[in-house]
């Protein structure tokens, strides 16, 4: 890797270089970040605490834990810092941590999407078919998927030869940001993620849409209470899976195009999202505040 590569650091543009705007951005994203752990923390310990916890929720808000810290930190840091680099193993590791955690981040939707569909289409069947053994390896194959995803990418682009220059037009290490500052030609290699990362998006959120319209379809012969029920839960994980794929679509589904509007939806699927998603899963979900309130008082 020494051999090809003249880089040992790469410098981040940011998003801005306004230092007022960088002063009140810090102010911003701290207090988002603050949340976004402490949310997520709280329905870990939420769910832990009900007598029957929602298997997926834990492992969705430990990803997006994860997924958060493995690039707010730094991008916060940055806003005030004068020279915004890192490392070239800085640098790999981050692209590595984002694509696993979202990685499995979105095999959790999916699971949790097939959960929903088993409880609401065959709910006499659901503690037999969603038992403890079945979950556990589900959980596990969302794990094992997630680290295979970014695994298979971050061999490729270890190795792409970087000689200069090494500014790079982003708050973090992305994918297409190095290719473009990369000394070869990654036509083909962004077709790559594009496939490995884009059109797996999108094949997995039209699947996921998919299985909700066949709920609702389902939902025609239950009676109102049991609609209502059903609706809410759904509304909340339809959210979800919106909020989260549809960024990562608009971004990964262009191999050779980059926008200045690509910094504003990374802030919204790294930032936003993991903060918002606390609030989704529990809003709707009385048995969860009920438990928050015993946990608060």
């Amino acid at each position: 890797m020494e051999q090809m590569n003249n880089v040992t650091e790469f410098l981040l543009l940011g998003l801005t270089q306004n230092p007022d705007v960088q002063k009140l951005l810090f102010i911003l994203f701290t207090l988002i970040y603050f949340l976004t752990v402490a949310g997520n923390l709280l329905i870990i310990v939420t769910e832990q605490s009900l007598r029957f916890p929602h298997v997926f929720f834990p492992f969705l808000s430990f990803t997006d834990c994860c997924c958060s810290s493995t690039m707010a930190p730094k991008m916060i840091f940055d806003l005030l810092a004068q020279k915004k680099a890192i490392s070239f193993s800085g640098c790999m590791t981050q692209v590595f941590a984002e694509h696993f955690f979202g990685g499995v981040g979105i095999l959790l939707l999916t699971v949790m999407a097939y959960d929903r569909f088993v409880a609401i289409c065959n709910p006499l069947q659901y503690t037999i078919t969603m038992n403890r053994q079945v979950c556990g390896l589900l959980v596990a194959m969302a794990w094992a998927g997630g680290f295979l995803h970014p695994l298979i990418q971050i061999l490729f682009i270890v190795w792409l030869p970087f000689c200069g220059p090494n500014i790079t037009d982003h708050f973090i290490c992305g994918l297409f940001p190095l290719l473009k500052v990369s000394c070869m030609d990654t036509h083909v290699f962004g077709l790559f993620v594009a496939a490995n990362s884009g059109l797996l998006c999108m094949l997995i959120f039209s699947i996921l849409i998919t299985s909700y319209v066949l709920i609702l379809c389902s939902l025609r012969t239950h009676s109102t209470a049991e609609q209502t029920k059903a609706l809410s839960t759904c509304a909340s994980h339809v959210t979800a899976v919106v909020l989260f794929f549809v960024p990562c679509m608009s971004v990964y589904l262009r191999p050779t195009n980059t926008f200045p509007t690509d910094k504003a939806v990374a802030v919204f699927y790294t930032m936003v999202t993991p903060m918002l998603n606390p609030l989704i899963h529990t809003i709707r979900n009385s048995e969860v505040k009920n438990v928050m309130k015993k946990l608060w008082s």
